[in-house]
């Protein structure tokens, strides 16, 4: 398996000659006469652009989630495993108020607010930030999702 650094340096090379051997076809000779911005500009912008559209056609790394967006309802099978058993059940204590959400995202509805200081405790579900939690809210269990960036360790104090 190639390391990653290998992959990006692959791709910018191939992005650079695809770049250099498309301006030498699409743009007017005199361009070129003279080193200027308009041809730093063509040749870097062009090799960024292929670049990462190279980079972005590569397969995911083996345990990589994928940063696609989900469209309502429709749940990846990344996020229905486990991240790793050990992330499983583990329970945090929330650092403010918490909205637990149907679904992942900002956009989901919110089924419920957790209020700071309580404890919630993860399933084990991920997807990238958002995790899936479960906490008791006004006498009742409640399982949503929230962004992990609100939450701290039980024996974490929250960043100053």
């Amino acid at each position: 398996m190639l390391h990653l650094s290998y992959l990006v340096l692959g791709a910018v090379a191939l992005a650079l000659l695809a770049t250099l051997m498309l301006a030498a076809w699409l743009t007017p000779a005199h361009w070129w006469r003279q080193l200027n911005a308009r041809a730093i500009a063509v040749v870097g912008l062009g090799t960024w652009g292929i670049a990462s559209l190279l980079l972005a056609l590569l397969p995911a790394q083996p345990g990589a989630v994928a940063a696609t967006p989900v469209a309502r309802g429709v749940t990846p099978l990344s996020a229905t495993l486990p991240a790793n058993q050990a992330d499983a059940a583990r329970t945090y204590r929330v650092q403010e108020d918490l909205n637990l959400r149907a679904a992942r995202g900002t956009a989901a509805p919110r089924i419920a607010v957790v209020p700071a200081g309580t404890l919630v405790t993860t399933t084990g579900v991920r997807d990238g930030d958002w995790w899936q939690l479960s906490a008791r809210v006004d006498g009742r269990q409640v399982q949503g999702w929230s962004s992990s960036l609100w939450l701290r360790r039980t024996g974490e104090s929250a960043p100053r």
